[in-house]
């Protein structure tokens, strides 16, 4: 008999971090992070994401896996046929849902490392995984075969370091440990036929660097 996989400690943890305003903002409201606000972060970003969104003639059905406050998703939800904003926290799914209506968007309140994914061609995560254990990460990557694109960024040390080393989830990220995630590297099975940096951003006073990267599945 299968034993029912119990869910990984991240719900609570994200309900935390919101509740409290651990990651700064108006109390008033839901806040992801600098890393969502702070624009020589997100300007980059856009444009490079947007710019690979672009390229194809016929717009592609994007899953965002982790959406937050939605303040990146936002201004790429009109360059897609369909984009689909996911988070592990009800209330601010629901928030998004009053705050932001397109005819091509939706939102849905998912644990992505626990439940299945709505289909689509491209998925995208924006430091999600650097914040996970590693189990928790591969239960992700497993699913992330369905797509033919993926985009994911990463807060990372700057220069070498030692990657994928172990963190509760939820518990902050590996930075702290100065390490990283290296999804190609042990002990993650991740198969990609294609690997390209989109864009890299380095933080000032030494705080690391946000390594954006595409991958293209099997």
């Amino acid at each position: 008999m299968l034993k029912e996989k119990k869910p990984w400690p991240t719900r609570a943890a994200m309900e935390q971090v919101y509740e409290m305003h651990l990651w700064g903002g108006d109390e008033a409201d839901f806040y992801s992070g600098t890393g969502s606000h702070d624009l020589e972060v997100i300007n980059p970003y856009l444009l490079s994401v947007t710019s690979f969104l672009t390229s194809f003639e016929c717009p592609l059905t994007v899953c965002d896996l982790g959406c937050g406050d939605f303040n990146v998703g936002k201004e790429l939800v009109r360059h897609t046929k369909k984009y689909v904003a996911i988070d592990i926290v009800a209330t601010l799914i629901a928030r998004n849902k009053e705050k932001f209506k397109e005819e091509n968007l939706e939102f849905h309140c998912l644990d992505i490392a626990v439940d299945d994914l709505p289909s689509g061609d491209c998925a995208v995560l924006r430091q999600v995984l650097q914040h996970l254990s590693n189990a928790e990460v591969q239960d992700i990557l497993d699913k992330l075969t369905d797509f033919n694109y993926v985009i994911i960024t990463e807060h990372l040390p700057e220069g070498d370091f030692e990657p994928n080393k172990e963190l509760i989830s939820g518990q902050g990220t590996r930075l702290k440990k100065q390490s990283g995630l290296n999804l190609l590297a042990p002990p993650f099975r991740f198969k990609v036929t294609e690997e390209s940096q989109l864009v890299k951003v380095i933080l000032k006073e030494d705080a690391g660097v946000i390594v954006t990267t595409l991958y293209r599945l099997y």
